[in-house]
């Protein structure tokens, strides 16, 4: 289809639907650009740019580069602020605007990681969803130069009973275990999370890390003229077409989506065969530039490529190698078919390139070649069926300010605080509020799951779940190694989204330095309900101001993440998620902290300042199904302190374990201490605490630390020196957990309530 034959063209592919059929601005009612994800004024402004009506091929270009998805249009002005604040950090190699940011670990090594979203296609599809977001995942990562080393799966469902979520939730552990257990990529860590604001629209969210030398950071550029793009790995065909622009950036209708052809289908084997080739076209020195096939498949590939390079980009579209041979051009430039990688690749080395392809059985195409101009062209059997100024489509599309209100509801909610709840009173109540606790969705052990995920393959997994971070080691001569947690309390978030998400930033903050690495950067999934309602969009600008806020305080850079709207069926949203990913370096990994009592006789302290905060917490959730109040304080300049002391505990030796006290407060962290090390405690509550309060609270910048009775002295000078609070309260010891003046409960008792939920709900 030739530019100047538009017209007959229209008349000619009425029946595919895909050019706007009448005047500029009439009604979108069956409009093709309506059909494709376009507002009407984003179809006038294509119309001004290109001074002419679009082909049916750049129609499909501009409608899923413009998507919510891969455009950030409503997200873009807030999201500055992770630049305008961002601390000063001599670790940031790579930052925000690539693949994946990167940061310095010493000794050489660089470390890539990023989380990003695949929900809509996890409910849609949930084997498939799942699966393909850990591909799409890795590859960001191998496109930045790395080699991916470990995966991560922050998950949220709705209320584990409910049928729809036994239908969606094992389809998707399936997926996520079934490609990275193909890739040999061990799953180190990842939250899973029940809450009925989730039902009908889960959070699949998926974090890879990779681990490269300083030499070999690659970018997605296209430069040098006369160099050729090649497109290689797994055939394309008519899979995710409309992924990024229909399914996940609409909302759900409430009777769900019917919209399967647009989830990606993967094949982690041919994956596995696309990372190995890579590494060793990298290893070669073969690639100028290079860029994944995720979302918007090669409409994105093409024209990030073209605008981050030097000058323009010719492509043969119709050289592009088919699973189906009936597809049309704008179906092969919107098809998310996995597997895929595009590569500038100077002349000379063109031969060695493909020769490297062919060894590892990966389908390698020469495609195009990068031009002087300024032009994105591609061509469909010698006919010119896109001109455009790649800049346009990939990184100049609308930006939005969509207005922001406070919500009406927000004050009668914070309002409702969880005071006036009633509490239990006595031992024998605390005792059976903690089996409760304890047994319920959210705390119970969640091995039914991560036990279909490999955890040690590789050989240099140090931590994984249910420690507080997961935790890998990069180099094996000195041990160097990297930890990396995540984090999102959405019940926070909806009671007060600021807060909510410097909590979740904090959590993850502590959960690494638990571990004795010492945190470094941030990686974030922003999850909201429809950037179109003032009220979400409030959510939206107040969670990512206060995480902006925190990263500038804490000096850990946000490197990049992804933003996923819509997450809603009909009028309802889910709970504001901000999951933050924090990652930070431990020189050496024999240092590292568990979570484990294992050693009878050693001390139990408490850092940290304990309040009356139950608002929001699991036990108003799970004894009164409340929702109310404020969430807990946050002092960040106080988590950077209990940071420092047991980043130094563990370097020091002082500390035989640590965990951190978030969800259930002190009685879920010394449950999880116990059955993970092991051994019983012996524990007195502070005497000025009420013991409900002390057990059940969820105050912030708190840790629990098992030191041999050698080192309390030198600890808590320590802790003193800092004015960080410390206090002992109990011992490791027996087989039980002992509540002394309240309750008793042997480990056993604990195991059987704690494990039970979800194998007898999934399995």
């Amino acid at each position: 289809m030739t530019l100047d034959t538009v017209d007959k063209a229209k008349d000619d592919s009425k029946d595919r639907g895909w050019l706007q059929d009448g005047p500029v601005g009439a009604h979108t009612f069956g409009q093709p650009y309506a059909e494709l994800g376009l507002k009407t004024d984003e179809y006038e402004r294509i119309v001004t740019i290109l001074d002419r009506r679009p082909t049916s091929s750049e129609l499909a270009m501009y409608s899923v580069m413009w998507s919510e998805h891969c455009s950030y249009k409503s997200s873009k002005v807030h999201l500055r602020q992770f630049g305008e604040k961002a601390p000063a950090s001599d670790a940031m190699l790579v930052g925000i605007g690539e693949n994946a940011g990167v940061v310095d670990v010493g000794q050489g090594y660089a470390v890539t990681f990023k989380v990003e979203s695949h929900n809509h296609p996890s409910y849609v599809e949930p084997y498939q969803g799942a699966a393909t977001g850990i591909g799409g995942i890795v590859r960001d990562i191998l496109a930045m130069g790395a080699r991916p080393v470990a995966v991560m799966d922050p998950l949220r469902f709705g209320a584990a009973d409910h049928p729809d979520t036994r239908r969606v939730l094992p389809g998707v552990v399936s997926g996520i275990g079934g490609y990275g257990n193909c890739l040999g990529l061990p799953n180190i860590g990842g939250e899973v999370v029940f809450d009925p604001c989730y039902q009908g629209n889960p959070l699949v969210n998926a974090l890879c890390v990779g681990v490269m030398k300083h030499e070999d950071i690659h970018l997605a550029k296209a430069s040098g003229t006369g160099n050729l793009v090649i497109l290689y790995g797994a055939r394309t065909g008519g899979d995710g077409i409309g992924g990024v622009s229909v399914l996940a950036s609409e909302t759900f209708d409430a009777d769900g989506p019917a919209k399967r052809p647009a989830v990606q289908v993967g094949d982690p084997f041919q994956e596995k065969l696309l990372i190995e080739c890579t590494l060793e076209v990298f290893a070669e020195d073969l690639v100028t530039g290079i860029q994944d096939l995720g979302g918007a498949g090669l409409s994105c590939a093409t024209s990030e490529l073209a605008s981050a390079g030097s000058g323009g980009m010719r492509v043969e579209l119709d050289k592009v190698p088919l699973r189906d041979a009936t597809l049309a051009p704008e179906e092969i430039l919107m098809s998310e078919s996995q597997e895929r990688m595009c590569a500038i690749v100077e002349p000379g080395k063109v031969d060695r390139f493909l020769e490297i392809c062919a060894k590892w059985d990966v389908i390698a195409t020469v495609i195009g070649e990068v031009t002087d101009g300024d032009r994105l062209e591609i061509f469909w059997h010698g006919e010119k069926i896109v001109d455009v100024p790649p800049r346009t489509v990939a990184h100049e599309g609308p930006v939005y300010e969509r207005p922001f209100a406070r919500p009406e509801w927000q004050d009668a909610l914070q309002a409702d605080g969880a005071e006036h709840l009633p509490r239990p009173q006595g031992g024998d109540e605390l005792r059976a509020t903690l089996l409760k606790l304890t047994g319920s969705p959210n705390l119970a052990d969640k091995s039914w799951i991560t036990d279909q995920y490999d955890r040690y393959v590789l050989g240099n997994t140090v931590l994984a779940q249910p420690e507080d971070a997961g935790m890998i080691r990069v180099d094996e001569e000195t041990n160097l190694g990297v930890a990396v947690s995540t984090d999102g309390n959405g019940r926070f978030c909806k009671l007060d989204p600021y807060t909510g998400a410097q909590l979740a930033l904090a959590e993850a903050y502590r959960n690494v330095a638990t571990t004795g690495a010492r945190p470094l950067a941030v990686t974030d999934c922003l999850n909201f309900g429809s950037p179109e309602d003032p009220g979400v969009m409030w959510q939206f600008a107040e969670a990512t101001r206060g995480l902006a806020d925190a990263c500038q305080i804490l000096g850990t850079p946000v490197t990049g993440g992804n933003v996923s709207f819509y997450n809603q069926t009909g009028e309802t949203a889910i709970h504001p998620t901000p999951v933050v990913g924090v990652l930070g370096v431990i020189d050496d990994v024999t240092r590292r902290t568990p979570i484990g009592f294992r050693e009878e006789g050693q001390i139990i302290l408490l850092l940290g300042d304990t309040r009356e905060e139950l608002s929001g917490s699991v036990w108003a959730d799970v004894a009164h199904g409340h929702l109310g109040g404020r969430p807990p304080q946050v002092d960040l300049e106080r988590e950077r302190v209990l940071a420092e002391v047991l980043i130094a505990g563990s370097r020091d030796g002082m500390v035989d374990a640590a965990h951190d006290l978030a969800d259930g407060g002190l009685a879920q962290a010394l449950v999880e201490a116990c059955l993970r090390g092991g051994n019983g405690a012996r524990i007195v509550l502070p005497e000025e605490l009420d013991p409900f309060v002390a057990l059940f609270s969820e105050s912030a910048g708190r840790a629990i630390v098992a030191v041999p009775r050698s080192e309390e002295l030198r600890f808590t000078d320590m802790c003193k020196v800092r004015h960080l609070p410390v206090a002992r309260i109990g011992v490791v010891d027996g087989e039980t957990l002992e509540i002394q003046g309240q309750f008793t409960i042997g480990l056993d008792e604990l195991k059987a309530a704690n494990s039970a939920p979800l194998r007898d709900f999934f399995a």
